[in-house]
């Protein structure tokens, strides 16, 4: 299921080439165009390529939706039902190609990342952790985004799912300091999954204390995952019943 899931994503080119496009082509805006006009204390580049990583895996993640979607309602589901396939395997496989995906995005995010200057201070222990919090991050959406997938009537309904993700960290650390944002957001920006997740990336990525924001993103991440996958369960019998 995982390698159909992935050749199906290969096949869709133009959503594939967007994925891996769209966050270097935000990071490039933010960089050359904003960067200089907002004040972050440090090199713009390497405050915003944290917030650029978890953007892209969102993003990734959130085209879940359309292929969990779409495999609901072309009638494919029906056939692997009478092969004896479960909607483990199924959602599972959307998962898992995700995953893939995701890793080819961050990838390039940071190639490009340090082609424009960025230089962190990790050592081996703090990329191994790097990718656990991105990794655990992916997860926790890609399962969400399958619920999402089964509860939208079509593709193109679930597609709307990946702009709600592609906003989430708008209102974050991501991109500007949260202290400077209106008083009445402070409550939001400083709590939601994705600044505890961009805080625990620069403190891992730039050799910095991470204080509590490391074991706020694994909480959030378990805590999605859980809910995500006994929904995704439980809407997977409803459509199917």
């Amino acid at each position: 299921m995982a390698a159909r899931s992935v050749r199906l994503s290969a096949r869709n080119l133009d959503a594939l080439l967007i994925s891996l496009a769209l966050p270097v082509m935000l990071m490039l805006i933010f960089v050359y165009l904003f960067g200089g006009a907002i004040d972050t204390g440090t090199a713009y580049v390497t405050y915003v390529v944290p917030g650029v990583l978890v953007l892209c895996a969102g993003y990734g993640a959130a085209n879940t939706a359309v292929g969990v979607a779409a495999d609901m309602t072309e009638g494919v589901i029906d056939r692997f039902r009478s092969l004896d396939v479960g909607g483990t395997s199924v959602l599972a496989g959307h998962v898992v190609a995700s995953a893939a995906r995701n890793a080819a995005a961050t990838a390039a995010v940071l190639a490009v990342a340090f082609l424009i200057g960025f230089r962190p201070a990790a050592d081996a222990a703090a990329w191994a952790a790097v990718v656990g919090v991105l990794a655990a991050y992916v997860l926790a959406f890609s399962w969400l985004s399958a619920a999402v997938g089964l509860l939208a009537r079509s593709p193109e309904a679930a597609s709307g799912f990946t702009f709600f993700v592609l906003f989430l960290p708008y209102p974050s650390s991501a991109f500007v300091r949260v202290d400077s944002m209106p008083d009445w957001l402070h409550g939001f920006a400083d709590n939601q999954p994705v600044t505890h997740v961009i805080e625990a990336l620069r403190a891992l990525l730039l050799d910095r204390p991470a204080g509590d924001a490391l074991w706020w993103a694994l909480a959030w991440c378990a805590g999605l995952s859980v809910v995500s996958i006994a929904a995704s369960a439980f809407l997977f019998r409803r459509r199917t019943a």
